[in-house]
């Protein structure tokens, strides 16, 4: 299968359509290689960078959510604090209730009065007694939430000081090598416009399944020097005339001999 793949991409990598650039399989390959060492000077810039961006972002987004947990957890204070201000005024108008209901035993007519207003008075009492402790209950939520508040505030602090720590070491790298990447990157566009689109592709989607990110690799003591697998003699032969199109059968990069690095300079590439 992966050398039926390998052949169809060789053919596809070799053959050129009516009006696409008219150049050689040489110069196709010596524009390749070219484009392969500019996007290996830009990884080693992105390596220098590390993991730094993703760490930024990482600490943007906790923050983000952080700001959400401590606007979410005064919500519920607010919320809290409402309650026990509704509960103290039932307290109140349970209080008023007692007090008329009181004055009215003493105006009553008969047992059976008494009865029914003793009965307000026990319900309000206990009306009382279970908003006191709904009170108790969200003054000790409202507690725990403002502690949630507090650690959430030193934690977000801690962050931001990480944050802002994080950013100026990723904008001193930046700064050190914005000027050499965006060199290279303008290079590799100039490049890039020599090479025809379905070859452009190829060697992205290579490079692309590559760990190392190398799309087109020198041959180093008759081995590929992506995968150091052997290449057989015929095949050898094959790149070095530079005549067609040669990938690896073992990892599918593109290969080329490593005597082409001495013709590179005939390749002219405006800077």
């Amino acid at each position: 299968m992966l050398s039926d793949n390998i052949n169809i991409l060789e053919m596809n990598l070799h053959n050129t359509r009516p009006g696409e650039m008219d150049i050689t399989v040489e110069e196709k390959l010596r524009a390749l290689y070219e484009l392969q060492q500019v996007v290996s000077e830009i990884d080693k810039i992105k390596t220098l960078r590390g993991e730094l961006p993703l760490e930024v972002q990482d600490l943007e987004d906790e923050l983000a959510g952080l700001e959400t947990r401590i606007a979410k957890y005064k919500e519920e204070v607010k919320n809290l604090d409402t309650a026990v201000t509704n509960k103290k005024n039932a307290i109140k108008e349970s209080q008023e209730l007692i007090k008329k209901y009181t004055e009215q035993q003493n105006n009553v007519r008969n047992n059976r009065e008494f009865d029914s207003l003793s009965k307000e008075i026990e319900f309000q009492t206990l009306e009382i007694e279970l908003a006191e402790k709904r009170i108790k209950e969200f003054n000790v939520e409202s507690k725990a939430k403002a502690q949630q508040i507090k650690d959430a505030k030193s934690r977000y602090e801690e962050r931001t000081i990480d944050l802002e720590n994080k950013r100026k070491e990723l904008n001193d790298i930046s700064s050190e090598t914005a000027v050499e990447e965006e060199l290279l990157n303008k290079k590799a566009a100039k490049i890039e416009e020599m090479i025809e689109e379905r070859l452009l592709i190829a060697f992205k989607r290579i490079r692309s399944n590559a760990r190392n990110g190398l799309s087109v690799v020198t041959v180093q003591r008759d081995a590929c020097g992506g995968c150091f697998n052997k290449i057989p003699p015929q095949r050898h032969l094959d790149i070095s005339s530079r005549k067609k199109i040669i990938v690896c059968e073992y990892c599918g990069r593109i290969l080329v001999d490593k005597d082409i690095l001495t013709s590179l300079e005939d390749l002219v590439i405006g800077e």
